[in-house]
C-alpha cells in the first residue's frame, strides 16, 4: 500500500512540474513576440495553434456536409482524368452496375460448305477398319457419335473423339450441326513401319508386318433427322396398297379362258 501511495504522489509531482513549465515556457513568449510565433507552431506542430479548438472540432458531434452521388461520381470522374486518383477509387461498390454498351453477337461466316478430317495412323488392318466406316457413312453426324458410343470394336472409341474434334472444328467454319452428315468415309493403308522376326521351322524365317490404317471422313450440310424420318415414313405409306380397290368401270380385255366360263 505503501508503494502505490508513494508512486501516485511521484505522478502528481510530475504532473505539476510539467504544468510549471508550461506557464513558464508561456511567460517568457509574452516578453518577446518572435519567440511567441515561433514557439507556437513548433511545439504544436500536429494539433495547430490552439490545441484546445483541435480538441473541440474532433470530440464536438457536429454534422458533417454530406454530397449527393451525382457530385461524388463528377470528383472521381475529375480525379480519374488528373491521375490523381487511387487504383481503390476507381473500383465500383458493391449494388452499383456499370452501364455496358450493347455489343452485337459475333457470328461465324461460311467459310467452306464442307471439312475434311481423319484419324492418326494406328495399329488396326485396313479392313476391320472398313468396316466402321461403312457403319457411319451417309449418316448424322450425331447419329455416327452415338453409333460409335455403344459399338464393340475396339476401335471405335477412337473414331468416336475423332467425330467429336471434326464436328467442333466444321461448327467453326461455318456448317450448321443441326444439319452436319458424313458425306464420305473412306480408309488408307498406313506405311508398313512395323516390321518383326517371323520364326518358322528348319531354319527358316520370314517378316512379320503390322498393318496401320487411317479413317478420314467428309462433313457437309445434308438433311436433319426430322427430314429424314418424314422421308421414310411417306416412303413406307407409298408401298401401302388398298385391297378394296375394285375396277368394275373398266372391261377385261383378252382375259384367260379361266374367266369366260
Amino acid at each position: 500500500m505503501v508503494l502505490i501511495m508513494q508512486r501516485w504522489t511521484g505522478e502528481a509531482l510530475g504532473a505539476v512540474n510539467v504544468f510549471g513549465r508550461l506557464v513558464s515556457s508561456q511567460q517568457r513568449a509574452s516578453t518577446s513576440t518572435s519567440r511567441l510565433l515561433l514557439a507556437g507552431p513548433r511545439r504544436h506542430a500536429s494539433f495547430g495553434t490552439n490545441p484546445f479548438e483541435w480538441f473541440r472540432a474532433a470530440v464536438s458531434p457536429g454534422l458533417r456536409q454530406q454530397r449527393s452521388s451525382r457530385e461524388i461520381d463528377t470528383a472521381k470522374r475529375t480525379e480519374a482524368q488528373e491521375d490523381s486518383q487511387s487504383i481503390f477509387d476507381t473500383v465500383n461498390p458493391e449494388g452499383e452496375r456499370v452501364q455496358q454498351t450493347e455489343t452485337k453477337p459475333v457470328g461465324v461466316s461460311r467459310l467452306s460448305d464442307h471439312h475434311k478430317y481423319s484419324t492418326a495412323n494406328f495399329k488396326i488392318s485396313h479392313r476391320k477398319l472398313n468396316k466402321l466406316g461403312h457403319q457411319i457413312s451417309g449418316k448424322p453426324i450425331d447419329s455416327a457419335i452415338l453409333q460409335m458410343t455403344f459399338s464393340e470394336k475396339r476401335a471405335s472409341k477412337r473414331i468416336r473423339n475423332m467425330l467429336v474434334v471434326a464436328k467442333s472444328h466444321a461448327t467453326l467454319k461455318g456448317i450448321n450441326p443441326k444439319k452436319m452428315v458424313i458425306a464420305e468415309a473412306w480408309v488408307t493403308k498406313g506405311p508398313r513401319s512395323q516390321k518383326r522376326l517371323e520364326v518358322k521351322g528348319r531354319g527358316k524365317y520370314g517378316v512379320r508386318v503390322h498393318p496401320d490404317a487411317r479413317l478420314s471422313v467428309m462433313l457437309k450440310e445434308g438433311k436433319t433427322r426430322a427430314q429424314l424420318l418424314e422421308e421414310e415414313r411417306t416412303r413406307k405409306l407409298k408401298r401401302i396398297v388398298s385391297a378394296g380397290v375394285v375396277r368394275e368401270d373398266k372391261p377385261l380385255r383378252n382375259p384367260r379362258s379361266m374367266w369366260t366360263w
